[in-house]
């Protein structure tokens, strides 16, 4: 079955925060929602049989007006073919323009994506060159470091960020241009803290709601959905917080650990065994009985659409910090609200990846590079903020915090939309 259209919840999400915030004006509407541009490409890539293979590629430019584009290029196939990764993306850039806004970096919003998947597809290291170069030159007019600042995202990392950079540094006269493209290898201009940003900007954000709540974190009790990058750094900073991890889950099951564990030895058993299941003193659980367990913080890290309303009905945790992107359904969103559990929602807790690229940008730009203390601390300047704003704003408007985030976005995107008015 089809997924629903993301771009239409996207647009949802625009039209309740313009509800709040009592602007009616159907243009305005329209211009926050739509993309200011779609590009659509076609890329030839010679395989290793010999034959050619035509891939479809997107990059859609959602709004500049705070900045330029950022947002990453996804390898992906999702189900609904390549119409539906078309509107995914229209929506996912439309959603990195609020998380730049909310976390106050001088960036708009934007998303690339090719329709493929090297995983199932088994590409070679040639093959995914090609690809990635022949995107690149597809869509060098539109990006640069004043225009479009892409970076990784699903299947792609550091290697392909470096290949998009090579390739658009040699389209423009072999001029070196680091900061075309973020989420590169260190050696390749990349920033310090890149690959911790997801999990420690989390981490930091459930560190505010806890301040909110009046909830120590010494003793606390944690709760990982998924043990991939954002949980895992997550789980090893909040314990530096004083908290403890008392229960985990990875592809092959969930399990409790009632005396709690740390991360780096669950994360040694997972290694030996591929799994979390079976670690010393757990035991193995479903997965709505991990997410139902008793404790302060919850964090969904997984996939999307975990915590129904069925689950949050019977939710037992006083804070959820959103590492995954949408792993709460709507239907879910009233039920946690009258429960009074504060949800730390995915456009803020996880924006710490993008809090990052921004630092990996300026670096770039400037030709001068941070230490990783000095990144990180810039970094929890900007996503503390942006909570402490969030908080606000949903007191004010007396609405949940995935409300008031985004009614934080449209008013900082469209003030600056204001200041510059229309031309021509």
């Amino acid at each position: 079955m089809v997924k629903s259209d993301p771009f239409a919840n996207a647009t949802k999400q625009v039209n309740d925060a313009c509800d709040i915030l009592g602007i009616n004006d159907k243009g305005i509407r329209e211009y926050l929602a739509m993309p200011n541009k779609m590009l659509r490409v076609k890329i030839p890539v010679k395989m290793d049989n010999g034959k050619i293979r035509v891939f479809t590629g997107f990059r859609s430019q959602h709004n500049n007006d705070r900045g330029p584009y950022k947002g990453g290029i996804r390898y992906f196939n999702p189900e609904g073919g390549v119409e539906y990764m078309e509107r995914e993306v229209m929506a996912l850039s439309s959603w990195m323009t609020w998380k730049c806004a909310i976390v106050d970096v001088p960036l708009g919003g934007g998303k690339g994506a090719i329709y493929v998947n090297p995983k199932t597809e088994k590409l070679s290291d040639g093959e995914m060159e090609r690809l990635t170069r022949g995107f690149a030159y597809k869509i060098a007019e539109i990006i640069g470091p004043e225009k479009d600042i892409p970076a990784p995202d699903v299947y792609t990392t550091g290697r392909e960020m470096t290949q998009i950079m090579d390739t658009f540094s040699k389209l423009n006269g072999n001029k070196y241009s680091p900061g075309v493209i973020t989420g590169k290898p260190i050696p390749m201009g990349g920033s310090l803290a890149r690959n911790v940003a997801t999990g420690l900007g989390t981490a930091y954000t459930v560190r505010e709601a806890a301040k909110t709540l009046k909830i120590k974190l010494k003793g606390a009790k944690v709760i990982l959905q998924g043990f991939g990058n954002a949980s895992t750094f997550a789980g090893e900073y909040l314990e530096k917080m004083g908290a403890v991890v008392v229960g985990v889950s990875d592809s092959k099951g969930s399990i409790l650990i009632p005396k709690g564990a740390k991360v780096s030895k669950i994360l040694e058993h997972k290694e030996k065994t591929g799994s979390v299941v079976g670690f010393t003193g757990s035991k193995k659980v479903s997965t709505e009985e991990l997410l139902t367990a008793k404790c302060e913080i919850l964090i969904p890290g997984a996939l999307e659409n975990q915590i129904t309303a069925k689950i949050a009905e019977k939710l037992n945790c006083k804070i959820i910090g959103e590492a995954a992107n949408g792993p709460t359904l709507p239907e879910a969103d009233p039920v946690i609200e009258k429960k009074k559990i504060l949800v730390v929602p995915d456009i803020l807790a996880n924006s710490g990846g993008v809090c990052i690229s921004y630092l990996e940008w300026v670096q770039n730009n400037m030709g001068y590079y941070w230490s990783f203390d000095e990144v990180a601390s810039k970094m929890e300047k900007n996503i503390t903020q942006g909570f402490k704003d969030a908080y606000a704003l949903s007191k004010k408007h007396k609405v949940d915090m995935r409300k008031a985030t985004m009614v934080l976005a449209v008013e900082r995107v469209l003030e600056a939309f204001n200041h510059k008015g229309i031309w021509p």
